[in-house]
């Protein structure tokens, strides 16, 4: 057996082990044995310390030869999918110190839908509108596009349309059920971002999704589309509901801020902010904040003072609105998670303890 192969059928096996242990994430670097992320912790695979060309060799086996020379001759970072035994997987392949290494996100393989994924009935119900934003916040691997994934597919689920989904890479693949899905791929189907977001108007959308918001020119691009009446769902990486608003606000220079204030303030339709946490019992658990752009909360992002938004966001329960320590605590209460975790992850701590005590 060739060495090509060797390390093709040794990469298939990780692979195997990353489904059979449940695991969400398969890192590869040389260094360390190949390691899994399961239910939120790393652990390595019963393997011996992969050395530099161990590495190399078993990267190489899962990008091509194609891939290769193309980002040997570049040295920038590739973003791609594949599909494994039926099931999907998002994978960066990038080099440290001088030698290849990859991270694969192992992708549900059916798309849940968003009561399933631990969120409220309100979150479904900002889909029934049409035209607006809708942000999914958190950090990296917090589960936003999975979020994201089950916004598409229920408004594909219960009404006519055209979906246009701006990805990199694409990670669910859709099924078009009552409407019609396009899903295009950064670097495969159009060459850049700015590319597609200026063709999307073209292309006569119901709804975009927009797989996330990296830069001004992004932002500004999910604003317009919105404000011309069609729905927007796009993911941010940011900590809280006040912060997602003042990141979008920053990016723009000043003499812009007070126009991207109102045009935010009217477009917006509501902010989920989510982290996974490891359960108790095993697993992992969603925690949410909730935001709802009710007339207080376009009134408060109007006028600059964002700061007051995690104090509406409390008191405005009745709406549906739920602030992110509230649901940690309300998963403390319930024995899902250890108050440890919930502290690790709370936005005021002292707060928390106060509803948990």
């Amino acid at each position: 057996m060739s060495t090509e192969e060797t390390a093709t059928q040794e990469f298939n096996w990780l692979l195997d082990q990353a489904i059979e242990q449940k695991a969400s994430d398969l890192h590869i670097m040389h260094g360390s044995a190949p390691m899994l992320r399961v239910d939120g912790r790393l652990k390595p695979v019963d393997l011996p310390t992969y050395t530099e060309e161990k590495s190399n060799e078993v990267v190489t086996s899962f990008i091509g030869q194609a891939l290769l020379k193309k980002i040997s001759v570049t040295r920038q970072e590739l973003d791609f999918s594949f599909s494994y035994k039926g099931l999907r997987f998002r994978c960066n392949v990038f080099y440290q110190r001088g030698v290849l290494a990859g991270s694969i996100r192992l992708l549900p393989s059916e798309i849940a839908d968003l009561s399933g994924l631990g969120l409220p009935p309100v979150v479904g119900k900002m889909l029934d509108s049409n035209q607006g934003l809708i942000i999914v916040s958190g950090p990296t691997g917090h589960g936003k596009s999975t979020t994201l994934a089950a916004m598409v597919n229920q408004i594909a689920t219960q009404r006519r349309g055209h979906i246009v989904t701006i990805e990199d890479p694409v990670e669910y693949v859709f099924e078009h059920k009552k409407s019609l899905i396009s899903q295009r791929e950064i670097g495969t189907d159009t060459p850049l971002i700015s590319y597609a977001l200026r063709a999307v108007l073209r292309e006569d959308p119901d709804v975009v999704m927009i797989g996330e918001m990296r830069d001004r020119e992004t932002m500004e691009a999910a604003l317009q589309i919105a404000e011309t009446g069609h729905l927007v769902l796009t993911s941010l990486h940011t900590n809280s509901a006040a912060q997602t608003a003042n990141r979008i606000i920053d990016v723009f220079p000043t003499h812009q801020q007070d126009q991207i204030r109102v045009q935010l303030s009217e477009v917006l339709l509501g902010v989920v902010s989510q982290r996974l946490l490891t359960r108790v019992q095993g697993g992992r658990v969603l925690a949410s904040e909730i935001m709802l752009a009710n007339s207080a909360v376009r009134a408060l992002i109007r006028d600059g003072k964002t700061h007051q938004l995690p104090n509406l966001i409390q008191t405005s329960a009745a709406e549906g609105m739920t602030g992110l320590d509230k649901s940690l605590a309300d998963l403390v209460g319930r024995g899902e998670i250890s108050i440890d975790d919930a502290m690790a992850w709370s936005l005021d701590p002292r707060a928390l303890k106060m509803m948990i005590y």
